[in-house]
């Protein structure tokens, strides 16, 4: 049997071995790929998601356009109208934000009429709303509104139907309604609006009555 000392091969040159070793895998093209690959790829992955989230951004706010233009036209195509088709009509618009369903629109659809005076007044003749997937009366008979000067003509009647829209980018929305982290958040655009407007005329007669909305 061998009783002989095992010697061990470190020494005081074991430390320098691994700066050696060290130096020899930073030279290795390898290992700088490896190194760049993990500085770059959050920042590669960061510019990713957020060309994906603005382009989602993009298109929901087109089809909110397209929510308030639809609802307007539809609802200025009637001779008259009542209540509950009023709120069909707007249910039909919410549903053009399919596959989008992070947050809910605000649809308001308002009859005005710009009084046949001198000084004209824009009143509202009825008003109706959809917030949060619920239909109400939204503003009062009778009270003033604004519409732009080139439609303020004496003894016009107009639809404005209007959309507004938070948006909730995927990469900050969570389900349960919790503020999410992420890039967006930082910057602000944790919940985007977005609003479009339009005022038509109607095209089956001069006014449309809507008894009780």
């Amino acid at each position: 049997m061998n009783n002989e000392p095992i010697l061990s091969n470190r020494g005081p040159n074991h430390g320098w071995g691994v700066f050696n070793a060290l130096r020899r895998f930073i030279r290795d093209r390898r290992g700088v790929a490896a190194i760049e690959f993990v500085f770059i790829a959050p920042v590669l992955f960061g510019l990713y998601f957020l060309t994906i989230e603005f382009a989602q951004a993009i298109d929901t706010n087109k089809k909110v356009s397209r929510v308030a233009s639809m609802v307007g036209d539809l609802i200025a195509q009637q001779p008259s109208i009542t209540p509950g088709e009023v709120d069909a009509v707007m249910k039909i618009g919410e549903a053009l934000l399919t596959p989008y369903k992070r947050s809910q629109p605000k649809i308001i659809v308002t009859a005005i009429e710009v009084t046949d005076e001198p000084a004209p007044r824009v009143k509202v003749v009825w008003s109706r709303q959809l917030v949060n997937g619920t239909a109400s009366k939204a503003l009062p008979v009778g009270s003033t509104t604004t519409v732009p000067d080139t439609l303020k003509v004496r003894g016009s009647f107009y639809v404005r139907a209007t959309a507004d829209l938070g948006y909730k980018p995927i990469i900050t929305w969570s389900k349960s309604g919790k503020e999410g982290l992420g890039l967006t958040a930082m910057l602000g655009l944790d919940n985007m609006q977005m609003s479009e407007r339009y005022y038509l005329r109607p095209r089956m007669s001069n006014a449309i009555p809507c008894p009780n909305c």
